[in-house]
């Protein structure tokens, strides 16, 4: 049979308990390229470069592409 706790744990001692368990924001760094807002080690969506290199073009959004 499994163990059952010995005694209560009260409430403040559980929050304090669940308080150390929280989700961290992840950072953002700067595009070296344009100077967006990304996450570090990924390749920029707005200008598509990683590392100083052009990896991808960046997409045209259809609606600018139907205009010209």
């Amino acid at each position: 049979m499994p163990q059952e706790p010995k005694k209560r744990h009260s409430r403040q001692r559980q929050g304090k308990r669940r308080a150390a368990i929280r989700l961290k924001s992840k950072d953002g760094v700067s595009c070296p390229n344009c100077n967006a807002i990304i996450t570090s080690h990924t390749l920029c969506r707005i200008c598509g470069y990683y590392d100083g290199k052009k990896i991808v073009s960046p997409k045209i959004k259809e609606k600018e592409k139907s205009s010209k």
